[in-house]
């Protein structure tokens, strides 16, 4: 049983960095697996109880979504999407797969190599990409590759869902590249690809996700400037090897550019839902079809699912008691989360690097949701459960051991 957990949690590390399908369906065959083995442990050797952290908030906001599915009015078009709470499943499936601190530090560097591949394509898929911005061929393996790209996107729909799943990664990854030593030897390489990668997405979002997160590593590791001077060194090189980044990051804060425009448009529309429905909002699912008939004239795009604002997402399709529910939660992580972190033994640093690369990985993740509606892309909330997990596993590790031998 724990050999086909442990091939199944490799192949939920690739799934993760390049493939929803894959993913979701090892999240499937990796739950049931796991009913399994608790069903024969009943009967044989027993093994540690399943635990269920943040599962009040988790079940508040289930609960009022669905709440809200009913007061839509349009029952089936917002019970359909909704069906992304299935998602949230994914967090109890990774920490209860991973029976202790030092598989979670296994799967974190599988997740960094997985991230790190898919990098060193996504440079080739834009090194290679003709001017027209796409490659028309009958292989259905360059398609897949070389169709739509001008932008990083890896083997991704687009290139936000891939500068999501970077910035999340990437982040989580970089106290355990700071303790250095032998780890560090190919995790700075696969941590420079992808940096590298992050900038050629061309996603502001998220690369103010990704310098937040580095912020709170920065924060709580003794080598803080060696990494942050390295990581100056990276971003550095980036700027000018890649022009157009350079022309982003200019863009940044600039009102006359026509993306913030648009999103500020956004923004006043999406308030103005949110005032008008305050309990219940206009339901899940909804906004493509309100926001037409809302969008001011400045704005852009009269067409949109959502309102690239995950709080501003949130409050107005579930009103205010889902925007509170959904803020419990990270509230519930970050604060279990550090109490984890004083917990463990500084002398323990892998598990400290473990538990900060986490809280700094859902940073990132809250941080690049102002600017994009992350909590509603699959791939990329997929890997922030999954990064999510490791301090529990940390801390059920703290439970099971002995005080003397943490110590």
């Amino acid at each position: 049983m724990s050999r086909a957990r442990n091939w199944l949690l490799g192949a939920l590390t690739v799934g993760l960095a390049a493939s929803i399908t894959l993913s979701e369906a090892t999240l499937v065959v990796l739950a049931v697996v796991l009913v399994a083995g608790r069903r024969a442990a009943a009967e044989g050797a027993a093994r540690p109880r399943a635990t269920w952290p943040l599962i009040g908030p988790l079940i508040a906001f289930a609960l009022w979504t669905l709440v809200t599915v009913a007061a839509s009015g349009h029952l089936r078009q917002s019970l359909l999407a909704s069906r992304g709470l299935l998602t949230l499943g994914a967090f109890y499936v990774v920490l209860n797969a991973l029976p202790d601190t030092r598989s979670a530090g296994r799967f974190a560097s599988g997740l960094l190599v997985a991230v790190a591949v898919v990098a060193l394509l996504s440079i080739v898929q834009v090194g290679f990409c003709p001017p027209e911005g796409t490659v028309e061929t009958s292989s259905a393996a360059v398609r897949l590759l070389m169709r739509k790209c001008a932008r990083a996107r890896g083997f991704f729909s687009i290139y936000m869902t891939l500068a999501g799943v970077l910035a999340v990664v990437l982040v989580a990854a970089l106290p355990r590249v700071a303790l250095g030593g032998r780890r560090a030897a190919w995790a700075i390489p696969a941590c420079l690809a992808g940096i590298v990668v992050l900038g050629l997405t061309s996603v502001r979002g998220a690369w103010l996700g990704f310098a937040t997160g580095c912020a709170a590593c920065l924060l709580g590791l003794r080598r803080r400037w060696l990494v942050l001077a390295a990581l100056l060194v990276i971003l550095a090189g980036s700027l000018v090897v890649e022009p157009r980044v350079l022309e982003r990051v200019k863009t940044m804060g600039d009102l006359a550019d026509d993306t913030t425009r648009d999103r500020l448009a956004m923004l006043a529309a999406g308030l103005g839902l949110a005032i008008a429905h305050p309990i219940t909002g206009i339901g899940p699912g909804q906004v493509k079809n309100v926001y037409p008939a809302v969008a001011p004239p400045e704005a852009l795009r009269h067409s949109t699912s959502h309102l690239h604002n995950t709080p501003l997402q949130i409050v107005v399709e579930r009103g205010l008691p889902g925007l509170a529910a959904w803020i419990a939660i990270w509230v519930g992580f970050f604060g279990a989360a550090w109490r984890v972190y004083r917990r463990v033994p500084p002398a323990d640093e892998d598990a400290r690097a473990l538990v900060l690369g986490s809280m700094a990985a859902i940073a990132a993740f809250l941080v690049a949701g102002l600017f994009e509606y992350n909590f509603g892309d699959t791939e990329v909330l997929l890997a922030a459960l999954a990064v999510m997990a490791l301090p529990f596993v940390v801390e059920r590790d703290l439970r099971a051991s002995p005080p003397q031998l943490r110590e």
